[in-house]
Formats: C-alpha cells, structure tokens, sequence
C-alpha cells in the first residue's frame, strides 16, 4: 500500500489587505508589487487568531473530508515557522484541542518547504506499518513576524492553514517519488532575527533553479517525464518564480496552481491551501500526476510526484 492524500481542508482569515491598502502604509504601489510578485490581496490573521487556530480550524476541515475522527490519529506533524510560542508545540496544542489523544505530536521547522517535509515524514510511518493515519498541517501566521515598514518583504506574505489526512491509498495511487534537501549555507540570505530578513535577488536565483530541477529529479525518480505530468503546485512566492518552474516542465497555464495573487506566500500553508482551491475549481481528478514543490529558508527544498487518489 502505498501513501497518499485521503482528505483535505484549508482554513484563511476573513480580513483582506490588498495591495492599495498597503499604499496607504509604505512606500509603494498596486503596480509595482503586482509586476514584481504577481500578488495582488492576502489574508491577515486578526490579533486573537493564532496558528493553532487556522491549523485547528483546517485539521477539522481535513478530518471531515476523510471521514474519519480525530481518534483515528495517530501522528501530526504541523509544519510551521511562526507557532504561537516556543512550546508546546502547534501539534501538541491541536492534539489536545481535536482530542487526537492517541497521536504523537510535533512540529517541523522548514520555512516554506516545510509541509513537503511533512508529507515525505508520514509517508515512512505509513508505509512501514508503524502508523496508519497520520495529519500534516502547514499553518503560519507571518503577520506576526514581518516589518510592516518594510516594502521589500511586507508585499509578499499572508497567514493561514492547509492540512491532510494521510493513509494508505491503492496500488498505483500516492506519493510515488520525492526529493528533499537543504543548503545551510544559503539560510543568510532568508531568515528571522525580530523580523523576517531576506536577499531577494539570492532567493530568486536559488528558487529559480532550484524549483525546476527537483521537478525533473522527481519525475526521473518515478520513471515518468514532462508529458506525463497532469498539474504543477508549486509553492506560492513570486509569480516569476512559479512561472519558471512551470516553463521547466513545458506545462500550459491552465495545468499550473497560481494562488499567489489572491493569498501572497503563506508559507508552508501555500501547496495544501493550493491544492484545496484546484480540487474545489475542479482542476485536479483521480488519477492525475500532479506535482508539488517548495522551497523555503534554511535554505530547504521538497518535491513530490504524486498519483492523486484514493
């Protein structure tokens, strides 16, 4: 049995900051973020919202859609860089919040690749027999931590949560390859010291590369190619940056994830919030090879080719 996706649910704040708002706030403009990032609204988390709540509210959706209980659990992993304190950790605090009480719990710290990190790690517990349901959370609250009079990183990100529910799926179906990896050496260019800091020239270069081959390298993995590839998420960050990965992969716009301009980069919320928004416009179908990738501070990459299904 190999492991796949058996339900999903996203959770994004109510309130919307479009790019005219944040012309009122700093120094810049609806046209200078849009042809630079493609982004044009995210969702901002209101102060009595914390991750563990978008995670909660997405886990819930998640459980539902697998038509399963939170007693069936038994591992989350929540991939975050902004949890609502040092600890316990989110999935720790959701453990007890969805009454998982027999699942194990913790959080994993690979920025913007970090739910690619989650899915990778469930997959092990759920092939190896050792677990059979386990729930992968990508939830962040960035708002938290970013300078709010700096143009250069205030743009581009939003808060909220995406989750799975994994478990064994049928022959042919789930994760059928992956690819993971870090450079710490590249973590000075992206990073948090009171607030998020970043060399964006650095990280586009790093991204840009790096976003297509570890699609090639997946592919490779699996035994498939470009033609065999039904739809690409790529991590939300920068339109140009998905826009390179999807020409790497010779895909058509249509068989491409571009939540960017209506979330921003949520960080390792943004491929499960993705996926959720595709399946929803009826995008991705059983049986498709849909592929996810991201990268994020560390400097860390993830990809994933999958066989969606049941």
């Amino acid at each position: 049995m190999g492991a796949g996706i058996l339900g999903i649910g996203r959770y994004l704040p109510e309130k919307v900051v479009t790019n005219f708002d944040l012309e009122k706030m700093m120094d810049t403009s609806d046209e200078w973020i849009r042809t630079r990032t493609g982004i044009e609204e995210r969702r901002i988390a209101p102060d009595d919202l914390d991750t563990s709540d978008m995670a909660y509210f997405a886990a819930q959706k998640a459980l539902e859609d697998a038509g399963i209980s939170a007693s069936d659990i038994d591992l989350i992993l929540v991939a975050t860089v902004t949890p609502d304190r040092p600890f316990p950790s989110v999935a720790c605090m959701l453990q007890e919040r969805l009454g998982a009480t027999k699942a194990a719990a913790l959080d994993i710290s690979a920025a913007c690749a970090g739910f690619m990190y989650g899915m990778v790690t469930a997959k092990q517990f759920i092939e190896n027999g050792a677990y059979r349901h386990i729930l992968v959370i990508g939830a962040e609250k960035l708002s938290k931590i970013i300078n709010w009079k700096d143009r250069n990183t205030a743009v581009l990100f939003g808060d909220g949560a995406g989750a799975v529910v994994m478990g064994p799926v049928s022959e042919g179906r789930g994760i059928l390859s992956f690819e993971l990896g870090a450079d710490g050496s590249g973590g000075k260019h992206l990073y948090q010291d009171e607030y998020v800091i970043m060399n964006g020239r650095e990280v586009f270069k790093f991204a840009v590369r790096q976003m297509g081959e570890s699609c090639i390298n997946v592919l490779e993995k699996a035994g498939l190619s470009k033609q065999d590839v039904d739809f690409l998420i790529p991590h939300q960050a920068n339109i140009r940056i998905v826009e390179a990965a999807r020409q790497r992969l010779e895909l058509p716009e249509e068989k491409m994830s571009t939540t960017v301009k209506k979330y921003g980069n949520t960080s390792a919320a943004s491929i499960p919030i993705s996926i959720v928004e595709e399946l929803e416009a009826g995008k991705i179908k059983d049986g498709d090879l849909v592929i996810m990738v991201g990268f994020g501070g560390g400097l860390t990459w993830g990809a994933i080719a999958l066989r969606w299904g049941r």
